[in-house]
């Protein structure tokens, strides 16, 4: 019993410490991790693992290297925003794979891209046809950014001339059956009106709604909750 409880205390502690250490290192989503970051998140994982696997293993040897580790990362993050050539040697330069339709291969064969990833990287943009690329940059995490010639680009409403009313960001206002007090206050609105609301659709109660939310033009969002 006491080994059970030393364990799942050392996973929550380690646990809490990792969360803390990437949400320090900042929001970026996995794909978009820059090369030392990527190098620290997998030692954190991989340091972290040995206090769990052998509770014989102090605690402060897994936490301090992630420490030192989170703390090499920060340095070398300050560093990057204050060098473009530290930032250029560590994270490297974007690519130019595609330009004015055409495949760049002395590009392509400098990052190691295959036709195979670069069609893929394509279709995910819903590029078919590369003839239609004025340029294809392999950014430096690792994603393709794509423009297209400007005859292909859809237009805008302004280049219509056409009148488009902002609507401004919708906001939540009932989330999983809970209605988010803070929120309606800051649209302006108050329960009455959300009764209101509700009566309209034919709801009886907040609880029946997954989500409500509405915008600055007081456009309203409604859906049902499911059955469970």
């Amino acid at each position: 019993m006491i080994y059970l409880i030393i364990v799942i205390a050392r996973t929550f502690i380690v646990y809490i410490a990792i969360i803390l250490s990437m949400r320090i290192m900042g929001k970026r989503q996995l794909g978009e991790l820059e090369p030392s970051e990527l190098v620290v998140a997998i030692l954190i994982a991989d340091l972290a693992a040995h206090p769990l696997q052998d509770i014989g293993i102090p605690l402060l040897n897994g936490l301090i290297p992630v420490a030192v580790l989170l703390s090499c990362e920060l340095i070398v993050s300050g560093l990057l925003l204050r060098s473009i050539r530290a930032r250029t040697i560590i994270c490297g330069r974007p690519s130019m794979l595609v330009a004015d339709g055409k495949i760049d291969q002395r590009e392509m064969r400098k990052s190691r891209f295959t036709i195979d990833e670069l069609t893929e990287k394509l279709r995910g943009k819903g590029v078919t046809d590369i003839s239609k690329v004025k340029y294809g940059i392999l950014e430096t995490d690792g994603t393709l950014s794509v423009i297209p010639f400007p005859g292909e680009q859809a237009a805008s409403a302004d280049q219509l001339n056409i009148q488009t009313q902002d609507t401004g960001y919708p906001t939540i206002i009932i989330n999983n059956g809970k209605v988010l007090l803070g929120n309606l206050e800051l649209m302006g609105r108050d329960e009455p009106w959300l009764a209101r609301e509700l009566k309209l659709r034919g709801i009886a109660s907040h609880r029946d709604v997954y989500l409500l939310s509405v915008n600055h033009a007081g456009q309203v969002y409604c859906n049902i909750r499911e059955a469970t």
